[in-house]
C-alpha cells in the first residue's frame, strides 16, 4: 500500500509544498508541474464550493481562477500541521467567491448555500494575504476539529453535502436514508458545528 493510499491528504501536501517553494528556473519547472497536478486533483471539488457560493457557473470559474492563483502566490504560507490541505484551499476558494459577490453587490448571495451562511463570520475573509491565510489555515483547522466532534454518520452526510456537491435528494438516494432525515442531520449538525467554532472565535 502506498503512503498516498494510506493518506489520501500526503499527496496534496506535498503538491503544496512544491508549488511553495521558489527559486531558480529549475524550481519553477517543478512548481509549474507540481501547480497543473494540484489543480487537476482538486479543482473540480473547489469549483463546486465556487458554484455553491456564488449560484452561478460563470461567476464560479471566474472565482475558481482568481482562487489557485492565490493558491500559486501563497501555497508557501500553508501548514499542514494547523489544517488538512482541503479546508485550506477551501478557505482560500471561499475567500474569493465572497470577494466576488461583495464586488458584484451580493446579488446573488440569497442562493449562498446554509452551511457558508452559518459560517460566515468565522471564516470570512477579503484578499488572500499571507495573515490572512495564516488566520485562515487556523480556522480551517478549528473546523477540522469541529467536524471530528460530530457523530460519524453525520460528519459524513454533511461532508458529501458540501465537499462533494451533492444535493439532499442526492444524499438521501446515495445513502438510502429519508429525505427528512438527511435534511434534519444537515441542520443539526451545522448547529453544532455553529457552537464549536463560537468557542474558537
Amino acid at each position: 500500500m502506498t503512503m498516498e493510499s494510506q493518506d489520501p491528504d500526503a499527496r496534496l501536501i506535498a503538491l503544496l509544498q512544491a508549488v511553495g517553494r521558489e527559486g531558480d528556473a529549475q524550481h519553477r519547472q517543478a512548481r509549474e508541474s507540481a501547480f497543473r497536478e494540484l489543480y487537476e486533483r482538486t479543482s473540480s471539488r473547489m469549483f463546486g464550493l465556487a458554484l455553491r457560493v456564488t449560484g452561478d457557473r460563470q461567476s464560479a470559474e471566474d472565482v475558481l481562477q482568481e482562487a489557485f492563483l492565490s493558491i500559486w502566490r501563497t501555497a508557501g504560507s500553508y501548514s499542514h500541521s494547523l489544517s488538512p490541505p482541503l479546508a485550506w484551499m477551501g478557505v482560500v476558494v471561499r475567500s474569493r467567491a465572497l470577494d466576488f459577490l461583495r464586488r458584484r453587490a451580493a446579488q446573488r448571495a440569497d442562493r449562498t448555500v446554509e452551511f457558508d451562511e452559518s459560517l460566515n463570520e468565522t471564516l470570512e475573509g477579503d484578499a488572500a494575504t499571507p495573515l490572512d491565510l495564516t488566520e485562515a489555515s487556523e480556522q480551517a483547522w478549528a473546523l477540522n476539529e469541529c467536524l471530528r466532534k460530530l457523530e460519524a454518520r453525520q460528519r459524513e452526510v454533511l461532508s458529501l453535502a458540501y465537499l462533494r456537491d451533492l444535493s439532499h435528494g442526492e444524499l438521501a438516494r446515495q445513502l438510502k436514508l429519508p429525505l427528512g432525515t438527511v435534511k434534519t442531520w444537515i441542520r443539526r449538525g451545522i448547529e453544532q458545528l455553529r457552537g464549536c467554532m463560537a468557542r474558537y472565535a
